[in-house]
């Protein structure tokens, strides 16, 4: 071990003898900061890895260590010295590994150098750490592999320049032969084969962020290859004329058997897919928890089919054995209810046909050129999850993202496919329950609460209700195999300790049917199957088939993972208002059922579990009262509102409106104040510009910075709540500002979700469009006070009722005949009779329940637009990409007040994840230089160091020469 550090310290110093270290360090570097930051444009991508940089290293490692390395043996052949070195006691490992050292050594101290760069890129956004660490790891693997290439064909010759060009030749061959160069032009299985031997795609799956030990080990068993026949090679050159013998034979063996053991080694691992670790913060290549008890709670055998074909876009090609990965590991988690098949309808017309019957799925024409031919390929690029009789369908648009880098230059890539996927068999799943047995899917006993007060206490029309109340009661018995137990109890009965606890502890009271008949009853029921509790409100239509469906939906919500209701409320008619939110539904019907209300009768749809209230106008005092109530049941409510209108029908303008929501969300401790608030951070936009050139004016548009639409990103958004915790960048289109009032909330937990920037100001002007002329920064009046201002809020707790002191609005007014001085009397609103049965109409019962429990939350959003169609496009086209972070902000809300961690922690790997902070040009070029100036910072200093070490050795010889003198 001695002599070979001895032989590295001597190589290492010879680099630094000679310009050829610091010319190597200097180009690494500054090809290292060219590809970065002008080559990939770094800064255009707005992403914060260091994707750039790995991508070209494999290339650049090429021609830089083949320069490197090229005199290292050939030199010594030239200049006569490697007889003396051959005979030396030193071993020949020795000698090639102390070599190989010294050149290791010189690549380390040359990515010691880059690494400013991850440390600008941790400054300017939320840097993932894994795939930074995956890339040097990656980089020095391939370094040491590119090492020993060099050191081996430099022992095949004398000449450095032939050495050079062997070396490039062969390191080149090896990169391209895993490229999508050359596996485009083969199928899949020979595609799969060739990357496993290309060192460029080995490099591509470590600076992912995944050690594998497959790839590792390739590394390894190729540095291993030729530094063992670097080794041999010298050894013939000892044997150089001389006859052969037994030792050469067992040389040669020896040698053979050391590099087939190496090459074998890969395919002994190869059947290791678990031998790895993930380095990324989220574990985005390792199936998460949440899919894996998904796929462990299956109660029939889930079939997954994809459908690739061989021939497919270029672009979609080095995709799919990534995707057939992430399948196969379904399988394995799955076990034996997890059955997945891969599929070729090109080369199957069987499963052509079925596939098209079936599940309507048909080719896709791709029209693909080349410098000298262009066609349409037709390619298969779905996967089909079937469960039970139903199935989801996936297609390339679900499974990729497609972002524009310059015209005629798109990065293809995988979108989140492990949330695809385990999103469609958890739609699935939970459909399956819903329509099966509700009791057999609810694992522990289920007990019905019922506060009803006698038969002869209600009202004459309810006093039948009670009778169907019982029939419903008894099939639910029936189904329930013994599982149900029923109590019935009257609150009013004893000295009413009953009706004192269900006041406190549910907020519940006495029913009126009408204002003009005061007499309260109790109607109530209640469901609780473990910690779980479900009111069953009673239906508009007071008859036995509508309890009976209130029953079966309550049950439903307490089915584990059973499908749930959203009651979306939301204007209609004109889509520049806001109004429209078809990608919202999209989105939230791919794991609940969306039904469209306007709460216009007071009453929520029967069966829902959330209730989605965006962009409110003037709602009515029913519809608050039905948001009230439900909450108040322990619901959910998601709330998009805000003071102002904006019209971009025409012209752009904002102006007042009222949401009909002030009062109540007063009550609940929260102000939406009628204002807009500003903030320098905010996303670019095509904005109108007038501009005076020569005495001429010009009106054109132009991309700029619009303060309305705040840019949240980092510490704004709340990264300790599972809402926004996975989400790095929000735009918020005229978000007002809004205010918790501490006093209010009282008992209520309060959760901050998303402030603006500490730069941002308010305005209660309803100008929305700026005027550079007066305001030639920004286009704003920025004179008011700058603080950040709270954009989202989460509350969740005892809630207390606006209506505990009012009447119920569903009393309607009483009839006047006798009594002129009860002005405006309520009474029961009646139900309107069936023309065909002519049956009397049956009065609405009513009561306020007046505090809801622990279990209700509320969310919300104070900007009516921010998740619309309209906004989603229009930022859309200004980023250029696809974006959506709102309608994940209000999926992350669903789940989390629906209590479904399982796909929000899905949801946390977004491709929007890892965004820059908004900078200015000269921010991006002063970052640029200052990685230059700390690159050369660098390179001095080393040369400084070894000018020290220089002088340190000349004086140690100095004092050994004048020992022995």
């Amino acid at each position: 071990m001695a002599d070979l550090m001895h032989v590295a310290r001597k190589e290492f110093r010879g680099f630094f003898a000679s310009p050829a270290a610091y010319l190597f360090m200097a180009l690494f570097v500054a090809a290292c900061l060219f590809v970065f930051f002008w080559g990939e444009a770094f800064f255009a991508r707005n992403v914060a890895d260091l994707q750039p940089l790995f991508s070209w290293l494999p290339l650049l490692l090429i021609f830089l260590i083949a320069a490197l390395t090229m005199r290292s043996w050939s030199e010594e052949r030239r200049s006569g010295t490697l007889e003396s070195l051959l005979t030396s006691p030193v071993s020949l490992w020795q000698l090639v590994l102390g070599k190989f050292v010294a050149a290791l050594g010189l690549l380390c101290i040359a990515l010691i150098l880059t690494l400013p760069l991850p440390i600008t890129v941790s400054l300017l956004g939320p840097m993932d750490p894994g795939p930074v660490i995956g890339g040097y790891v990656a980089t020095l693997f391939l370094g040491a592999a590119y090492i020993a290439i060099g050191l081996f064909t430099s022992s095949r010759t004398d000449n450095p320049i032939v050495a050079l060009m062997v070396t490039v030749l062969i390191c080149g061959l090896f990169y391209l032969i895993g490229s999508t160069f050359i596996t485009n032009l083969t199928g899949y299985q020979t595609g799969q084969f060739l990357q496993l031997l290309g060192t460029g795609s080995r490099f591509k799956s470590i600076t992912r962020g995944v050690l594998d030990l497959r790839d590792i080990y390739y590394y390894v068993s190729l540095t291993g290859l030729f530094l063992v026949l670097n080794v041999y090679t010298l050894e013939k050159l000892r044997w150089a004329g001389n006859p052969p013998s037994a030792s050469h034979r067992r040389w040669k063996t020896v040698a053979v058997l050391a590099a087939v053991n190496l090459i074998a080694g890969n395919l002994w691992l190869q059947p290791l897919h678990s031998v790895r670790a993930d380095l990324t913060e989220s574990h985005l290549y390792t199936l998460s928890d949440a899919t894996t008890q998904e796929l462990a709670n299956l109660q029939e055998p889930l079939q997954i089919r994809a459908y690739f074909s061989e021939k497919t876009h270029p672009l979609l090609a080095p995709l799919v054995p990534r995707l057939k990965s992430l399948l196969e590991e379904y399988g394995v988690r799955g076990g034996r209810n997890v059955q997945v098949k891969f599929i070729d309808p090109t080369r199957n017309k069987e499963a052509e046909e079925q596939a098209a019957r079936r599940y309507g799925i048909k080719p896709v024409p791709f029209k693909t050129a080349s410098r000298y031919e262009s066609s349409i390929v037709d390619s298969y690029f779905d996967v089909v999850i079937s469960y039970g009789d139903d199935y989801q369908k996936l297609g390339f648009r679900d499974l990729i993202e497609v972002k524009a880098r310059g015209e005629g230059n798109l990065n293809v890539a995988l979108k989140n496919p492990e949330y695809e996927l385990t999103r469609a068999v958890n739609r699935l799943v939970r459909g399956y329950r819903s329509g099966g047995d509700t009791f057999a899917a609810i694992k522990k006993p289920v007990v019905l609460d019922a506060w009803v007060s006698p038969k002869d206490q209600l009202p004459p029309d309810l006093q039948s209700f009670r009778d169907d109340l019982q029939a419903v009661i008894d099939k639910l018995q029936k189904r329930s195999d013994g599982q149900l137990t029923v109590n019935v109890q009257d609150p009013d009965a004893g000295n009413g300790e009953l009706a004192k606890k269900l006041n406190d502890e549910y907020g519940f009271s006495p029913l009126l049917a009408s204002l003009v008949n005061p007499q309260p009853f109790w109607f109530h029921l209640m469901l609780q199957s473990g910690d779980n509790q479900v009111q069953v409100p009673l239906p508009a239509m007071l008859d036995q088939d509508s309890l009976q469906k209130a029953f079966d939906d309550a049950l439903k919500r307490l089915v584990p993972g059973a499908l749930k209701t959203i009651a979306l409320v939301a204007p209609q008619g004109n889509r520049y208002r806001g109004s429209d939110y078809s990608q919202l539904v999209k989105s939230l019907e791919a794991n609940a059922r969306v039904e469209h209300t306007d709460l216009s009768d007071g009453h929520t749809p029967a069966g829902t579990d959330l209730l989605l209230v965006m962009n409110p106008r003037k709602l009515s005092d029913k519809a608050l009262f039905a948001i009230d109530q439900f909450l108040m049941r322990g619901g959910r409510v998601i709330m998009a509102a805000s003071p102002f209108d904006i019209n971009l029908a025409q012209n752009l303008t904002a102006s007042k409106k009222a949401t009909g929501l002030k009062d109540w969300l007063a009550h609940n401790g929260i102000e939406l104040k009628p204002s807009l608030v500003l903030d320098p951070m905010s996303a670019e936009l095509p904005v109108p510009r007038t501009r005076n050139v020569g005495g001429m004016t010009f009106r054109d548009v132009q991309m700029m910075p619009y303060p309305f639409f705040a840019d949240l990103r980092n510490g704004e958004l709340n990264g300790s709540h599972p809402v926004t915790a996975n989400l790095q960048q929000m735009i918020v289109s005229w978000p007002s500002p809004m205010t918790v009032d501490k006093d209010k909330t009282g008992k209520l937990k309060v959760t901050r979700l998303m402030t603006t920037s500490n730069r941002s100001w308010t305005s209660d002007k309803p100008t929305v469009l700026p005027d550079f002329q007066a305001y030639p920064s920004l286009g704003f009046d920025d004179s008011a006070k700058r603080h950040s201002q709270l954009v989202g809020v989460a509350l969740t707790g005892e809630f207390t009722s606006w209506f505990a002191d009012r009447k119920s609005p569903l009393l309607a007014q009483a009839d006047k005949k006798g009594d002129d001085k009860q002005d405006q009397t309520a009474k029961a609103m009646p139900v309107k009779a069936d023309k065909k049965d002519d049956k009397p109409a049956t009065p609405a019962a009513s009561s306020v329940i007046r505090k809801s429990p622990e279990s209700a939350r509320l969310v919300v959003v104070s900007s009516g637009s921010f998740a619309s169609d309209t906004m989603l496009n229009l930022i859309s086209r200004s980023l250029g990409t696809v974006y959506d972070e709102p309608v994940t902000f209000i999926q992350n809300a669903v789940d989390w007040s629906l209590e479904d961690p399982s796909l929000l922690a899905l949801r946390g790997q977004s491709r929007y994840a890892r965004t820059l902070a908004p900078l200015t040009r000269q921010e991006r070029i002063g970052w640029e230089y200052t990685n230059y100036g700390l690159a050369l910072l660098g390179l001095i200093l080393i040369w400084l160091w070894r000018r020290q070490v220089r002088a340190s050795d000349q004086r140690r010889y100095r004092k050994i020469l004048a020992e022995v003198a």
